[in-house]
């Protein structure tokens, strides 16, 4: 068994002669050195001065982070000033057509001058689109095509007409799968439509937010969208939401009332369109053709019925009409209460649901669609079709 070890003592007997003032002297001495040194550390002058330093380089290194951003992309990003036809509300010039002005942002996406941006940004009844550029030179620019107002893909693409001799910067477009929650982000746009192109940054705060929105016609539901509290403001609608590499991932589509909640349409769900664009010089949005709810807990609690994950088919109302008629989905089979657990093998749930996973594919695609009907698993095939102009 070890031995504990022994602290090595003088075997002498002590001496009974005591140097009292010799005893003072040592604690007086260990005392001032003991709060020598804490006073000494506290109130540094030089250390103090070291955390500060600290501290502001880190600040600086945010703000050149931002900075560093903001300059990469601006070149990339154009205010969008839109005339458009509506019609009056007014009790006494009901249904009376007038021009309204109004403005938004737009990210340039090739070198010839196509632009996407929100659907509302260029509504329909758009009779003229201006274009400015980062340099501020105006030029024009026509409507190239919009989601329907039915669509949850708030997305329109514009084109300049004449370049004039300008060279464009298209932006960088980057993977929004990859972005995390907490990772920085920055905003950019035509804040209030009166303002050069302005930067807000902030974080990544949540992920597959669907919400009803104002478009200043009416409410349009929006799905899968990322959430930031990165400002976006009005003018900022369809502005680049960009990642640390300077890479656009997301377009600015609408704010809560809430303070510090902001939305961004991811741009994996987009990149498909953009592809259709560049290639075709239209815009062909793949649709299904239902209308639907998707899961969770508290949801499937509310229908009163046992999955909590998938697409949901509701019955019907007098005024919407959950499979449309002639759609893809009719043409397949699909039927009200139907439940869509999977679609081409890919299984539906917060992060991927029915508009993420149907947007990454083009018209003409045959999708194999997993349902529960009844308690009961199927398999329908649908082949999509591009979705009809409104």
């Amino acid at each position: 068994m070890d031995k504990e070890p022994k602290v090595n003592v003088n075997s002498k007997k002590p001496n009974k002669s005591i140097n009292y003032s010799s005893i003072l002297t040592i604690m007086i001495a260990v005392v001032a050195g003991f709060f020598g040194g804490y006073f000494g550390s506290k109130y540094n002058p030089d250390a103090s001065q070291s955390s500060t330093t600290v501290q502001r380089q880190i600040i600086d290194g945010e703000g050149n982070l931002v900075n560093t951003i903001a300059n990469d992309v601006s070149p990339s990003v154009v205010s969008i000033d839109v005339t458009s036809t509506a019609l009056s509300q007014n009790f006494f010039s009901f249904g009376q057509q007038y021009l309204q002005q109004s403005a938004g942002t737009g990210v340039i996406i090739s070198k010839d001058g196509l632009i996407i941006t929100n659907r509302h940004v260029v509504p329909s009844g758009t009779n003229s689109v201006k274009v400015t550029l980062n340099d501020g030179t105006e030029l024009d620019a026509d409507v190239v095509g919009r989601t329907n107002s039915s669509d949850p893909l708030d997305v329109a693409f514009v084109k300049i007409k004449d370049l004039s001799g300008k060279e464009l910067t298209p932006v960088s477009i980057g993977d929004s799968d990859k972005v995390q929650i907490g990772d920085k982000v920055v905003a950019i746009g035509n804040a209030l439509g009166e303002f050069k192109n302005t930067v807000t940054s902030g974080i990544i705060s949540g992920f597959g937010r669907d919400i009803q929105a104002y478009d200043g016609g009416g409410l349009e539901s929006l799905q899968n969208l990322i959430q930031t509290d990165a400002a976006i403001n009005s003018g900022n609608s369809g502005g680049p939401l960009v990642n640390s590499s300077s890479e656009m991932i997301g377009i600015n589509v609408a704010t809560a009332n809430a303070q510090n909640i902001s939305f961004a349409i991811p741009i994996n769900d987009i990149k498909p369109l953009i592809e259709t664009v560049l290639e075709t010089g239209k815009l062909e949005r793949p649709y299904l053709g239902i209308r639907y709810i998707s899961l969770d807990e508290n949801t499937a609690k509310q229908l009163g019925i046992n999955v909590t994950e998938g697409a949901y088919i509701p019955v019907s109302s007098s005024t919407s009409q959950s499979i449309l008629a002639g759609s893809p989905a009719e043409k397949a089979g699909l039927k009200e209460k139907d439940i869509i657990t999977e679609i081409n093998g890919k299984k539906l749930d917060k992060d991927n649901t029915v508009v993420s996973v149907l947007g990454r594919l083009r018209v003409g695609s045959t999708v194999d669609i997993k349902i529960l009907r009844d308690d009961k698993e199927q398999t329908l095939q649908a082949t999509l079709e591009a979705a009809p102009e409104q």
